[in-house]
């Protein structure tokens, strides 16, 4: 960054092959964040040569386990000793709150404290076939070269997600970024190199999907692929890897209801559930994949909660995610805050009722930077692509329901499936409506949070595999069926 080579390739750093470089800009303030290379595709194929090299040599593969989660907690431990300058990055390069960042690195270091734990326990599995002779088991292995490309709105926390387990699985891989956010992954490759990963484990090239995409993943030296990000790239990384049938694990985003019943009980239980949906929409400026996007709310509190919603999002503190009055930073980009305001627009287009936001806020010293304010829309129906469609952005939409199953409908009326949240007081209820939903994640009365020992992903158009947890390991991994014939004799088959 600002002069020092980038790109990170066969364990060597070096400048863009044509010199390019890309300018980060910090969406705070609009100013100059970084400069970082630009990678070309010829980067981009060394970079998967460097990895099929070092796959294909068999010494990463071959290292012991032990030492392999001796490796991830040395990265757990330099996470430790690099969180505030990780932190700071992260927020100028995203815009996030630094409160944010910290309990993401908080997070990425948990993750790698978890695959170390887990890899190191994991057991071949023994298939009993009924024969004394013959000894059949089950083993893991590696899936080989990995190509790891990661979202802007959680660039290291994802980007973890991924790293982590293939390090663990032995495999060798090629990382990027987001072209737009790459700052926090260029310092966290360093840090990978200091933990000891041997020179081509790990590759980092950035730059964009358009240009460095086909390089990445139309050649059969890439044996998976892990994307997280948008339904238009994912289908389009899906049918590349087709032509090679490579595997392919996509998070692709969600529009996630959350749906609260009239029966949330005490008043503690009312301004608790009004916490949860305001956290759930709007932290991070609603640019979150799992975002509840979608309050369906019954009928008989409707106007009652959506007020009080409107009090407490007017209230929300928008500001620099650099200042700790800040309670949501700016969006991540000009041309992001431009995309937002064109779902704003089509909303009241469409018919719905705008309750509060739905504007940049007013104050002068935030002029220069990407910020829009928490918007709430009411009256909302199906029709709308707004309800239908992910904006990405601080914007809630609310639909009405008036008994159980047209909740549970609603809630499932959706294209994707990532997560949903559900609200009430009745135990049986919340078992019921949790089971019905079709999401990958459902908080019943909480929101939003996750554990690295459980696995993360949709259904739908949300995309397909899974991160974190034991299968997100098994994503890393080829199981091979070993048979073995202690005694062998002559089979006796053909006669002659």
């Amino acid at each position: 960054m600002n002069g020092e080579p980038d790109l990170y390739i066969g364990g060597s750093w070096r400048h863009a092959g044509d010199g390019a470089t890309r300018d980060i800009i910090n969406p705070a303030d609009g100013s100059l964040a970084a400069r970082v290379d630009e990678a070309t595709p010829h980067d981009a194929r060394d970079a998967v040569t460097a990895a099929r090299r070092v796959f294909d040599d068999g010494s990463w593969a071959a290292t012991p386990v032990a030492e392999r989660a001796a490796l991830l907690d040395r990265v757990a431990d330099l996470l430790v000793r690099d969180r505030e300058e990780l932190s700071l990055l992260e927020t100028r390069d995203t815009g996030k709150t630094l409160a944010e960042s910290r309990i993401d690195m908080d997070d990425i270091t948990s993750v790698f404290r978890y695959y170390a734990r887990l890899i190191a326990v994991q057991a071949d599995r023994l298939v009993d076939v009924g024969d004394p002779s013959i000894i059949s088991r089950v083993v893991r292995e590696p899936v080989g070269v990995c190509v790891l490309i990661a979202p802007w709105n959680y660039p290291l926390l994802q980007m973890s997600w991924k790293v982590a387990p293939a390090l663990a699985a032995g495999c060798t891989m090629v990382v990027k970024p987001s072209e737009v956010t790459p700052l926090s992954t260029i310092a966290f490759t360093r840090l990978l190199e200091e933990a000891g990963v041997p020179a081509g484990v790990v590759n980092l090239v950035q730059g964009s999907g358009a240009t460095l995409g086909n390089a990445l993943t139309d050649t059969a030296e890439v044996d998976f692929i892990s994307f997280t990000g948008g339904v238009a790239t994912g289908r389009t990384i899906a049918q590349v890897a087709a032509k090679h049938v490579t595997k392919v694990a996509l998070e692709l985003g969600g529009k996630n209801p959350h749906l609260v019943f009239a029966d949330i009980g005490t008043a503690a239980g009312w301004d608790s559930a009004v916490d949860h949906v305001l956290t759930g929409v709007f932290l991070h400026s609603g640019q979150v994949c799992s975002a509840g996007t979608r309050l369906i709310i019954e009928e008989s509190i409707a106007d009652d909660f959506v007020a009080d919603l409107a009090a407490r999002a007017a209230k929300i503190r928008v500001g620099d995610g650099m200042d700790p009055a800040s309670e949501t930073g700016p969006l991540v980009s000009e041309q992001h805050r431009g995309k937002v305001e064109s779902y704003v627009a089509l909303g009241i287009s469409e018919g719905a009722t705008l309750v509060c936001g739905g504007a940049r806020p007013s104050d002068p010293v935030l002029a220069k930077g990407s910020y829009y304010l928490p918007t709430i829309f009411d009256r909302c129906d199906r029709s709308m692509r707004i309800v239908t469609e992910e904006t990405f952005g601080p914007i809630l939409t609310v639909e009405r329901f008036t008994d159980e199953s047209e909740a549970i409908r609603l809630g499932n009326d959706t294209q994707y499936g990532l997560a949903a949240g559900v609200r009430t007081s009745d135990a049986g209820r919340g078992e019921r409506v949790v089971r019905a939903l079709r999401h990958g994640t459902v908080w019943l009365n909480d929101f939003g949070y996750y554990t690295a020992a459980a696995e993360w992903g949709g259904f739908g158009k949300s995309g397909n595999g899974r991160e974190l947890g034991p299968t997100g390991l098994a994503e890393y991994q080829e199981t091979k069926h070993i048979w073995h014939n202690v005694a062998p004799q002559k089979a006796g088959w053909f006669k002659g």
